[in-house]
């Protein structure tokens, strides 16, 4: 579990729950349909890095995508939390990486299948320092942005979310218990795209935080722990 010293979150809780085309936009520059409710799913704890280390790219495909979003930490456990509530449970925030193995993921989906594949390897889930919540004000007025080499990629607002923190929040302690230190995902702006190895992403949250991870290729390590 995670753990709170003065104001400063040191690791993160037992899940991260991902929330998929939150933007209208970002929704139809991949040709799908703008969702009527939130569309979530987990990714592992085992898939998170911090700056530092480097974004892997598995066997089975040469690029990944990158897609910016905020992310939000829970203060405490909860469950069937109204949207009236809902900020009352927030820690702070982060800046998150969603990558995304785009051919992998659109395997899974031609055969019925959960996107697992496409957004669980390890190193998927670049996380930026935590935000206290005092930091940000207003955190549906906040810019996103990512580079990949210098060359702006994506840049969007948080005020574009078609849900937002609040009611992902309800919804998703609706359906399970959120935990201190739980990671929200909240979808990313459009303007994602690919990135290979030898490349470097820098994204941010303009006036906030600055991360920056290079890419490379994944060596297999033969079973061995880390």
């Amino acid at each position: 579990m995670s753990k709170f010293i003065g104001n400063k979150l040191v690791g993160f809780g037992t899940k991260i729950v991902a929330v998929g085309r939150n933007y209208a936009a970002h929704a139809k520059e991949l040709g799908n349909a703008v969702p009527e409710e939130p569309i979530i799913f987990l990714k592992p704890t085992s898939s998170y890095i911090r700056q530092g280390a480097a974004i892997e790219i598995p066997p089975g495909t040469d690029t990944l995508d990158h897609e910016v979003e905020l992310g939000v930490v829970m203060s405490r456990n909860g469950r069937d939390i109204t949207q009236e509530t809902a900020l009352d449970y927030i820690a702070g925030y982060a800046l998150v990486l969603d990558m995304t193995a785009r051919e992998l993921q659109a395997q899974e989906k031609a055969k019925g299948l959960p996107w697992t594949k496409g957004k669980c390897y390890d190193t998927f889930t670049p996380v930026s320092d935590f935000i206290p919540k005092n930091k940000i004000r207003s955190p549906e007025e906040l810019e996103l942005w990512c580079k990949v080499d210098g060359e702006l990629r994506q840049k969007g607002s948080t005020g574009d979310m078609l849900f937002d923190i609040p009611h992902l929040i309800a919804y998703i302690s609706s359906i399970m218990t959120l935990e201190e230190g739980d990671l929200i995902v909240t979808g990313t702006p459009p303007g994602v795209g690919p990135v290979k190895a030898g490349q470097q992403i820098t994204a941010g949250i303009t006036g906030h935080i600055e991360m920056s991870f290079p890419v490379i290729r994944r060596k297999q390590s033969g079973g061995a722990g880390t």
